[in-house]
């Protein structure tokens, strides 16, 4: 069996390469440009950061921790969001895994609560969230939100 490793991504490591050419052949097109900035320009401050699942030496999921994500809510934080896994490794709980892997990241830097927001409803309730509220995105749309305590 392929041994899965996770890894924070740090602004100067191979790993942030190797992050910005997944994104830029994945099949999530909503989200690819915003990522591919954000990786491209590192607009990550203090504890916001990428993460990583590796297979075989091969990036195949990948997730964020912000502060804010794509909604007007300056209040709420930290974010659990970007959350994609390559199409032949899906159902293998890897989105799982990683998500548990930025909530121990989060609770390391003092936070007790995480936030998912999502248009699946099912999806990240297996991991523990529990539906909060419907919330406006920046474009208008109508999404869900979750939140677990850590």
């Amino acid at each position: 069996m392929d041994i899965l490793i996770i890894k924070k991504v740090d602004k100067e490591s191979s790993l942030r390469n190797m992050l910005i050419e997944f994104v830029m052949n994945f099949s999530w097109i909503d989200v690819k440009e915003h990522m591919l900035k954000e990786l491209r320009n590192w607009t990550f401050t203090d504890w916001e950061t990428p993460f990583v699942a590796i297979i075989n030496e091969q990036i195949v999921g990948t997730t964020f921790i912000r502060k804010k994500d794509y909604y007007p809510l300056p209040e709420i934080y930290p974010w659990i969001s970007g959350v994609f896994v390559s199409e032949n490794y899906r159902g293998n709980r890897i989105s799982e895994k990683l998500i548990n892997y930025a909530n121990d990241y989060a609770k390391v830097n003092g936070f007790n609560k995480t936030y998912i927001p999502s248009i699946h409803i099912g999806l990240y309730e297996k991991y523990g969230y529990h539906y909060l509220r419907d919330i406006v995105n920046y474009g208008g749309g109508i999404d869900k939100l979750y939140f677990k305590e850590i």
